[in-house]
Protein backbone atom coordinates (compact mmCIF):
# COMPACT_ATOMS: atom_id res chain seq x y z
CA UNK A 1 0.00 0.00 0.00
CA UNK A 2 1.60 3.35 -1.07
CA UNK A 3 1.81 5.69 2.43
CA UNK A 4 -0.97 8.59 2.16
CA UNK A 5 1.61 11.75 1.76
CA UNK A 6 1.58 14.57 4.76
CA UNK A 7 0.32 17.57 3.82
CA UNK A 8 2.71 20.26 3.28
CA UNK A 9 3.11 22.56 6.23
CA UNK A 10 2.01 25.94 5.81
CA UNK A 11 0.74 27.49 9.00
CA UNK A 12 3.30 29.36 11.44
CA UNK A 13 3.87 27.45 14.29
CA UNK A 14 5.12 24.27 16.34
CA UNK A 15 5.42 21.03 14.18
CA UNK A 16 5.49 17.38 15.82
CA UNK A 17 4.14 14.25 14.61
CA UNK A 18 1.49 14.27 12.39
CA UNK A 19 -1.95 13.80 14.00
CA UNK A 20 -5.13 13.09 12.03
CA UNK A 21 -6.61 15.43 10.09
CA UNK A 22 -10.41 16.27 11.92
CA UNK A 23 -13.11 17.15 9.08
CA UNK A 24 -16.31 17.48 11.02
CA UNK A 25 -17.44 16.62 14.81
CA UNK A 26 -21.29 16.01 16.36
CA UNK A 27 -21.21 16.25 20.73
CA UNK A 28 -17.70 14.77 21.39
CA UNK A 29 -17.80 12.97 18.52
CA UNK A 30 -15.21 13.83 16.19
CA UNK A 31 -14.48 12.57 12.45
CA UNK A 32 -10.83 12.35 10.69
CA UNK A 33 -10.75 13.03 6.84
CA UNK A 34 -10.46 8.51 6.52
CA UNK A 35 -13.76 8.45 8.45
CA UNK A 36 -12.80 6.92 11.47
CA UNK A 37 -14.43 8.37 14.62
CA UNK A 38 -12.78 9.62 17.78
CA UNK A 39 -14.44 10.42 21.23
CA UNK A 40 -13.36 14.02 22.44
CA UNK A 41 -11.40 13.60 26.09
CA UNK A 42 -9.58 17.09 25.30
CA UNK A 43 -9.14 17.97 21.74
CA UNK A 44 -10.20 21.21 22.14
CA UNK A 45 -8.29 22.46 24.79
CA UNK A 46 -11.24 23.35 26.57
CA UNK A 47 -13.13 25.58 24.14
CA UNK A 48 -15.52 22.53 23.02
CA UNK A 49 -17.44 22.58 26.56
CA UNK A 50 -20.60 22.40 24.40
CA UNK A 51 -19.32 19.97 22.04
CA UNK A 52 -18.83 20.34 18.47
CA UNK A 53 -21.13 22.79 16.32
CA UNK A 54 -23.49 22.81 19.10
CA UNK A 55 -27.10 23.53 17.07
CA UNK A 56 -28.13 25.95 19.17
CA UNK A 57 -25.34 27.80 18.31
CA UNK A 58 -24.93 26.88 14.98
CA UNK A 59 -28.71 28.06 14.35
CA UNK A 60 -27.57 31.54 16.22
CA UNK A 61 -24.35 32.26 14.29
CA UNK A 62 -26.58 31.59 10.46
CA UNK A 63 -29.52 33.90 11.57
CA UNK A 64 -26.91 36.61 12.88
CA UNK A 65 -24.45 36.12 10.05
CA UNK A 66 -27.84 37.05 7.95
CA UNK A 67 -28.07 40.03 9.45
CA UNK A 68 -24.78 41.61 10.43
CA UNK A 69 -21.31 40.44 10.72
CA UNK A 70 -19.45 43.15 11.66
CA UNK A 71 -19.84 46.25 13.66
CA UNK A 72 -17.31 48.66 15.19
CA UNK A 73 -17.71 49.05 18.92
CA UNK A 74 -18.78 52.47 18.76
CA UNK A 75 -22.07 51.74 18.06
CA UNK A 76 -24.98 50.14 19.84
CA UNK A 77 -25.56 46.50 18.85
CA UNK A 78 -28.89 44.97 20.38
CA UNK A 79 -27.23 41.45 19.94
CA UNK A 80 -24.17 42.66 22.34
CA UNK A 81 -26.04 44.17 24.82
CA UNK A 82 -28.01 40.89 25.21
CA UNK A 83 -25.20 39.25 25.64
CA UNK A 84 -23.82 41.16 27.92
CA UNK A 85 -26.92 41.58 30.35
CA UNK A 86 -26.67 37.53 30.07
CA UNK A 87 -23.27 37.41 31.15
CA UNK A 88 -23.28 39.86 33.99
CA UNK A 89 -26.56 38.31 35.37
CA UNK A 90 -24.58 35.03 35.82
CA UNK A 91 -22.10 36.48 37.64
CA UNK A 92 -22.23 38.64 41.50
CA UNK A 93 -23.53 41.59 41.73
CA UNK A 94 -20.00 43.77 42.09
CA UNK A 95 -19.34 42.88 38.50
CA UNK A 96 -20.89 45.52 35.92
CA UNK A 97 -18.16 46.48 33.19
CA UNK A 98 -17.02 44.21 30.37
CA UNK A 99 -14.27 44.47 27.97
CA UNK A 100 -15.04 42.12 24.82
CA UNK A 101 -11.68 40.96 23.02
CA UNK A 102 -11.57 37.71 20.33
CA UNK A 103 -8.84 35.71 23.00
CA UNK A 104 -7.88 34.58 26.89
CA UNK A 105 -4.55 36.05 25.82
CA UNK A 106 -6.66 39.35 24.47
CA UNK A 107 -8.57 39.63 27.57
CA UNK A 108 -5.56 38.93 30.38
CA UNK A 109 -3.51 41.85 28.19
CA UNK A 110 -6.56 43.98 28.98
CA UNK A 111 -6.77 43.00 32.71
CA UNK A 112 -2.84 43.73 32.63
CA UNK A 113 -3.79 47.34 31.91
CA UNK A 114 -6.86 47.68 33.72
CA UNK A 115 -5.43 46.99 37.14
CA UNK A 116 -1.96 49.14 36.28
CA UNK A 117 -4.33 52.32 34.95
CA UNK A 118 -6.93 52.00 38.03
CA UNK A 119 -4.21 52.07 40.60
CA UNK A 120 -1.08 53.68 39.36
CA UNK A 121 1.37 50.83 40.15
CA UNK A 122 3.54 48.61 38.02
CA UNK A 123 3.98 45.04 39.54
CA UNK A 124 2.20 42.41 38.57
CA UNK A 125 2.02 38.84 41.13
CA UNK A 126 1.51 35.74 39.45
CA UNK A 127 2.13 32.16 40.23
CA UNK A 128 4.43 29.64 39.52
CA UNK A 129 3.39 26.97 36.88
CA UNK A 130 0.51 29.77 35.71
CA UNK A 131 -0.23 30.13 32.01
CA UNK A 132 -2.05 33.26 30.86
CA UNK A 133 -1.46 33.49 27.11
CA UNK A 134 1.34 34.14 24.92
CA UNK A 135 1.59 37.75 23.98
CA UNK A 136 4.18 39.36 25.65
CA UNK A 137 1.74 40.88 28.96
CA UNK A 138 0.18 37.43 29.04
CA UNK A 139 3.39 35.74 28.54
CA UNK A 140 5.07 38.21 31.00
CA UNK A 141 2.71 36.61 33.19
CA UNK A 142 3.40 33.40 32.36
CA UNK A 143 5.70 31.10 34.41
CA UNK A 144 6.88 27.86 31.77
CA UNK A 145 10.75 29.02 31.05
CA UNK A 146 10.69 27.39 27.47
CA UNK A 147 7.67 29.84 26.30
CA UNK A 148 9.42 32.88 27.98
CA UNK A 149 13.21 32.48 27.11
CA UNK A 150 13.26 33.01 22.94
CA UNK A 151 11.94 36.54 23.37
CA UNK A 152 12.92 37.74 26.36
CA UNK A 153 13.15 40.46 27.86
CA UNK A 154 9.58 40.38 28.70
CA UNK A 155 7.84 43.15 30.32
CA UNK A 156 8.99 44.52 33.64
CA UNK A 157 7.53 44.30 37.26
CA UNK A 158 6.56 40.56 36.97
CA UNK A 159 6.82 38.49 39.92
CA UNK A 160 5.99 34.93 40.63
CA UNK A 161 5.32 33.29 43.40
CA UNK A 162 4.54 29.60 44.98
CA UNK A 163 1.48 28.38 43.73
CA UNK A 164 -0.92 27.12 46.68
CA UNK A 165 1.71 29.16 49.48
CA UNK A 166 -0.35 31.77 51.24
CA UNK A 167 2.38 33.09 52.88
CA UNK A 168 4.58 33.94 49.78
CA UNK A 169 1.92 35.38 48.18
CA UNK A 170 1.13 37.84 50.98
CA UNK A 171 5.02 38.59 51.41
CA UNK A 172 5.13 39.40 47.86
CA UNK A 173 1.94 41.89 47.59
CA UNK A 174 2.70 45.14 48.23
CA UNK A 175 2.19 48.74 47.69
CA UNK A 176 3.60 48.58 44.63
CA UNK A 177 1.04 45.84 43.12
CA UNK A 178 -1.32 46.58 40.77
CA UNK A 179 -2.67 42.83 40.03
CA UNK A 180 -2.97 39.78 41.79
CA UNK A 181 -3.22 37.07 38.75
CA UNK A 182 -3.87 33.92 39.39
CA UNK A 183 -5.80 30.72 37.93
CA UNK A 184 -8.37 28.81 40.82
CA UNK A 185 -7.23 25.72 38.51
CA UNK A 186 -3.44 25.65 36.80
CA UNK A 187 -4.63 24.07 33.48
CA UNK A 188 -1.57 24.05 31.01
CA UNK A 189 0.87 23.74 34.73
CA UNK A 190 -0.21 20.72 35.35
CA UNK A 191 -4.10 20.86 36.97
CA UNK A 192 -3.28 21.92 40.08
CA UNK A 193 -6.35 23.27 42.40
CA UNK A 194 -5.99 26.07 44.05
CA UNK A 195 -6.96 25.57 48.04
CA UNK A 196 -9.54 27.69 49.68
CA UNK A 197 -6.81 28.86 51.74
CA UNK A 198 -4.86 30.31 49.28
CA UNK A 199 -7.39 32.42 47.40
CA UNK A 200 -8.93 33.59 50.26
CA UNK A 201 -5.01 34.56 51.15
CA UNK A 202 -5.09 36.17 47.79
CA UNK A 203 -8.18 38.55 47.94
CA UNK A 204 -6.91 39.50 51.91
CA UNK A 205 -3.75 40.60 50.15
CA UNK A 206 -5.50 42.91 47.45
CA UNK A 207 -7.67 44.45 50.13
CA UNK A 208 -4.44 45.05 52.45
CA UNK A 209 -2.57 46.48 49.68
CA UNK A 210 -5.01 47.88 47.25
CA UNK A 211 -4.12 45.63 44.59
CA UNK A 212 -6.48 44.38 41.41
CA UNK A 213 -7.30 41.03 42.27
CA UNK A 214 -7.64 38.81 38.86
CA UNK A 215 -8.80 35.28 38.43
CA UNK A 216 -8.04 33.74 34.75
CA UNK A 217 -10.87 31.72 34.18
CA UNK A 218 -10.26 31.02 30.76
CA UNK A 219 -10.05 27.04 31.09
CA UNK A 220 -12.00 27.02 34.48
CA UNK A 221 -15.12 29.21 33.33
CA UNK A 222 -18.84 27.97 31.95
CA UNK A 223 -19.31 24.84 34.46
CA UNK A 224 -15.85 23.31 33.58
CA UNK A 225 -15.24 22.42 37.31
CA UNK A 226 -18.20 21.38 38.62
CA UNK A 227 -20.14 25.14 38.78
CA UNK A 228 -20.48 28.10 36.81
CA UNK A 229 -17.53 29.89 37.39
CA UNK A 230 -14.36 27.89 39.67
CA UNK A 231 -13.82 30.90 42.38
CA UNK A 232 -17.94 29.65 43.38
CA UNK A 233 -16.06 26.92 45.12
CA UNK A 234 -13.68 28.86 47.72
CA UNK A 235 -16.71 31.59 47.98
CA UNK A 236 -13.86 34.11 46.90
CA UNK A 237 -14.70 37.12 44.37
CA UNK A 238 -12.36 38.67 42.31
CA UNK A 239 -12.03 42.37 41.02
CA UNK A 240 -11.65 41.21 37.43
CA UNK A 241 -12.73 38.22 36.23
CA UNK A 242 -10.97 37.02 32.60
CA UNK A 243 -13.05 34.93 30.41
CA UNK A 244 -12.75 33.12 27.10
CA UNK A 245 -12.72 29.80 25.24
CA UNK A 246 -16.44 27.92 25.41
CA UNK A 247 -17.82 31.67 26.53
CA UNK A 248 -19.32 31.48 22.69
CA UNK A 249 -19.39 27.70 21.69
CA UNK A 250 -16.42 28.02 19.82
CA UNK A 251 -16.69 31.01 18.31
CA UNK A 252 -13.47 33.35 18.84
CA UNK A 253 -13.95 35.87 22.13
CA UNK A 254 -12.69 37.11 25.22
CA UNK A 255 -14.36 38.86 28.25
CA UNK A 256 -12.62 40.94 30.85
CA UNK A 257 -15.07 41.81 33.86
CA UNK A 258 -14.51 44.18 36.21
CA UNK A 259 -16.75 46.77 38.73
CA UNK A 260 -17.92 49.83 37.91
CA UNK A 261 -15.69 51.22 40.52
CA UNK A 262 -12.55 49.93 39.25
CA UNK A 263 -13.56 51.28 35.85
CA UNK A 264 -13.89 54.72 37.29
CA UNK A 265 -10.44 55.06 37.69
CA UNK A 266 -8.91 53.63 34.74
CA UNK A 267 -7.33 56.39 32.74
CA UNK A 268 -5.69 56.12 29.30
CA UNK A 269 -7.75 53.63 26.04
CA UNK A 270 -8.46 49.77 25.61
CA UNK A 271 -9.76 48.63 21.81
CA UNK A 272 -10.44 46.06 19.99
CA UNK A 273 -11.57 45.96 16.72
CA UNK A 274 -13.33 42.52 16.15
CA UNK A 275 -14.19 42.22 20.01
CA UNK A 276 -17.87 42.07 20.70
CA UNK A 277 -19.19 41.96 17.28
CA UNK A 278 -22.49 40.64 16.45
CA UNK A 279 -21.52 37.32 15.35
CA UNK A 280 -19.48 36.86 18.25
CA UNK A 281 -21.99 37.77 20.39
CA UNK A 282 -24.97 35.53 19.22
CA UNK A 283 -22.93 32.53 19.55
CA UNK A 284 -21.90 33.83 23.03
CA UNK A 285 -25.72 34.48 24.33
CA UNK A 286 -26.62 31.13 22.41
CA UNK A 287 -24.12 28.99 24.60
CA UNK A 288 -24.53 31.01 27.70
CA UNK A 289 -28.67 29.64 27.65
CA UNK A 290 -27.25 26.34 26.47
CA UNK A 291 -24.75 25.65 29.66
CA UNK A 292 -27.94 27.38 32.07
CA UNK A 293 -30.75 25.35 30.53
CA UNK A 294 -28.94 21.95 30.48
CA UNK A 295 -27.19 22.16 33.53
CA UNK A 296 -24.01 21.80 32.59
CA UNK A 297 -22.11 22.51 35.74
CA UNK A 298 -24.14 20.26 37.76
CA UNK A 299 -23.20 17.45 34.36
CA UNK A 300 -19.85 18.14 35.30
CA UNK A 301 -19.60 17.55 38.61
CA UNK A 302 -21.66 14.68 38.70
CA UNK A 303 -19.59 12.72 35.52
CA UNK A 304 -15.87 14.23 37.17
CA UNK A 305 -16.96 11.90 40.53
CA UNK A 306 -17.37 8.98 38.06
CA UNK A 307 -13.92 9.46 37.11
CA UNK A 308 -12.44 10.00 40.52
CA UNK A 309 -14.26 6.66 41.80
CA UNK A 310 -12.75 5.13 38.63
CA UNK A 311 -9.41 6.02 38.97
CA UNK A 312 -8.97 5.23 42.23
CA UNK A 313 -7.80 1.67 40.93
CA UNK A 314 -4.99 3.17 38.79
CA UNK A 315 -1.77 1.85 39.61
CA UNK A 316 0.31 3.62 42.05
CA UNK A 317 3.72 2.18 40.66
CA UNK A 318 2.73 4.18 37.46
CA UNK A 319 0.75 6.93 38.58
CA UNK A 320 1.75 10.30 41.27
CA UNK A 321 -1.28 12.24 41.40
CA UNK A 322 -4.82 12.05 40.39
CA UNK A 323 -6.24 16.05 40.57
CA UNK A 324 -8.98 18.48 39.28
CA UNK A 325 -12.57 19.80 39.51
CA UNK A 326 -15.35 18.22 37.73
CA UNK A 327 -14.47 17.68 34.26
CA UNK A 328 -10.65 19.20 34.29
CA UNK A 329 -9.01 16.81 35.41
CA UNK A 330 -4.96 15.55 35.51
CA UNK A 331 -3.41 12.36 36.07
CA UNK A 332 0.29 12.62 36.68
CA UNK A 333 2.43 9.54 35.98
CA UNK A 334 5.69 8.93 36.78
CA UNK A 335 6.24 8.42 33.44
CA UNK A 336 6.10 10.27 29.94
CA UNK A 337 2.62 11.07 29.17
CA UNK A 338 3.18 10.64 25.44
CA UNK A 339 2.62 6.85 24.54
CA UNK A 340 -0.42 7.16 26.87
CA UNK A 341 -1.54 9.68 24.34
CA UNK A 342 -0.90 7.55 21.15
CA UNK A 343 -2.80 4.75 22.90
CA UNK A 344 -5.46 6.60 23.49
CA UNK A 345 -5.61 7.77 19.61
CA UNK A 346 -5.24 4.58 18.29
CA UNK A 347 -8.37 3.42 20.29
CA UNK A 348 -10.41 6.63 19.06
CA UNK A 349 -10.12 8.67 22.00
CA UNK A 350 -8.46 12.39 21.97
CA UNK A 351 -6.31 13.62 24.98
CA UNK A 352 -3.92 16.26 25.72
CA UNK A 353 -0.93 16.53 27.65
CA UNK A 354 0.06 19.62 30.39
CA UNK A 355 3.57 19.12 30.55
CA UNK A 356 5.73 16.42 29.95
CA UNK A 357 3.88 13.18 32.51
CA UNK A 358 0.25 14.80 33.05
CA UNK A 359 -2.89 13.52 30.98
CA UNK A 360 -5.26 16.21 30.99
CA UNK A 361 -8.94 15.27 30.42
CA UNK A 362 -10.96 18.66 29.37
CA UNK A 363 -14.01 16.35 27.65
CA UNK A 364 -17.05 18.40 26.50
CA UNK A 365 -19.57 18.77 29.52
CA UNK A 366 -22.03 17.06 26.79
CA UNK A 367 -20.33 13.95 26.39
CA UNK A 368 -22.16 11.06 26.17
CA UNK A 369 -22.05 8.92 29.76
CA UNK A 370 -21.34 5.89 27.41
CA UNK A 371 -18.30 7.27 25.89
CA UNK A 372 -17.31 8.35 29.02
CA UNK A 373 -17.68 5.35 30.77
CA UNK A 374 -15.53 3.85 27.10
CA UNK A 375 -13.19 7.02 27.75
CA UNK A 376 -12.57 6.19 31.28
CA UNK A 377 -12.22 2.14 30.83
CA UNK A 378 -9.55 3.20 27.60
CA UNK A 379 -7.62 5.34 30.19
CA UNK A 380 -7.12 2.58 32.42
CA UNK A 381 -6.32 0.15 30.03
CA UNK A 382 -3.38 2.88 28.34
CA UNK A 383 -1.78 3.15 31.94
CA UNK A 384 -2.43 -0.39 33.42
CA UNK A 385 -4.77 -0.28 35.90
CA UNK A 386 -7.50 -2.67 33.95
Amino acid sequence: MIPRPEPSRREFGEGGHPRPTIVRGDGASLWDDRGRRFVDLGATHGVGNLGASPPAVVRAIQEQAARLIHLGSGYASPVRTEFLEKLLGLLPPSFGRVFLANSGTEAVEAAIKIARSSTGRPKVVAAMRGFHGRTLGALSATWRRELREPFLPLVPEFVHVPFNDPAALDAAVDERTALVLLEPVQGEGGVHVATAEYLRAARAAADRSGAVLTFDEVQTGLGRTGRLFAFEHARVVPDVLVLSKSLAGGVPIGATVTTPEIESRFRGSHHSTFGGNPLACAAGLAALDLVVRERLAERAEKLGRVAFDRFRSLPPERVREVRGLGLMIGIELREKVAPVLAALEANGFLAIPAGATVLRLLPPLVIDAADWDRGLAAISEAIGGG
